[in-house]
């Protein structure tokens, strides 16, 4: 069975850090590149940042873009982004996303992240 696990997220004040892991399971995880998307309510989903399966390549998003630290291990079959200088426009529900080259798509369960002014 294939699984997506986010967890990590919690309430913070401005300026905290939180640290989101996304543990999968069920597939060859190294062939996936893994992103996090976050969504706000009443907002779009909207890209945060990925990793490409060998941990080669990163992209981050330009709203987050210096704040955030995105990392695999691929031994735990475990992505991590770690956020600093949160801001509450960082509020949001965040997804892990593992994508293969075939276009093969999985999602996991989502994950509240609350920053408080």
């Amino acid at each position: 069975e294939v699984q997506l696990q986010a967890s990590g997220g919690g309430l913070v004040q401005a300026g905290g850090s939180l640290r989101l892991s996304c543990a999968a399971s069920g597939f060859t995880f190294e062939d996936y590149t893994v992103g996090w998307f976050r969504q706000a309510p009443g907002k779009e989903r909207e890209g945060v940042s990925c990793i490409s399966g060998s941990a080669g390549s990163t992209y981050y998003g330009d709203s987050v873009k210096g704040r955030v630290t995105i990392s695999r291990n691929n031994a735990d079959n475990t992505v991590y982004l770690q956020m600093n200088s949160l801001k509450p426009e960082d509020t949001a529900v965040y997804y892990c996303n593992a994508v293969s080259t075939m276009k093969v798509n999985y999602w996991g369960q989502g994950t509240q992240v609350t920053v408080s002014s």
